[in-house]
């Protein structure tokens, strides 16, 4: 997986990794927005490939970030491994770079700004994924401004 931001990285797809669940984002550097997609289903972690393939042939990211979820003292946790694994299969299957990104705390954060725009208190049915991804790419590429 790719370590430093390369220059050319212009669009980004920003992904909250679940097992049941992955959210979707997409931004721009240039502007440093992003915008959240439709989460999509996985099974075990394992999203559908062909579903994936035809969401990234649309928007054309130049590279991905992949939310790390770590323990809240920095460590690694069983999903940090799996997340890093599902970068990993980003990267070689779309040859774009895939970066992480430490992810604590942002589906808590997603979850606190639905309820603060009186959204519905049932993440089960109402997924914060594509909220949770946003936040990642956001805090992505404050971390990571484009330099011209």
């Amino acid at each position: 997986m790719s370590q430093a931001p390369a220059a050319r990285v212009r669009t980004l797809m920003g992904f909250d990794f679940g097992t049941q669940r992955i959210g979707i984002a997409t931004g721009q550097r240039l502007t440093a927005t992003s915008q959240q997609l439709e989460p999509i289903k996985a099974r075990d972690g394992i999203p559908d490939w062909d579903l994936l393939q035809r969401i990234i042939d649309e928007w054309q990211p130049d590279a991905f970030v992949v939310g790390l979820p770590l323990n809240m003292d920095g460590t690694p946790s069983d999903m940090s491994r799996r997340a890093k694994k599902f970068a990993g299969r980003l990267e070689g299957r779309y040859h774009r770079p895939a970066y992480t990104h430490d992810e604590r705390l942002t589906s808590y954060e997603a979850k606190g700004i639905v309820i603060a725009q009186g959204g519905s208190r049932d993440f089960g049915a109402n997924s914060v994924d594509g909220l949770a991804a946003q936040l990642i790419l956001e805090s992505w590429m404050a971390a990571w401004p484009l330099e011209e």
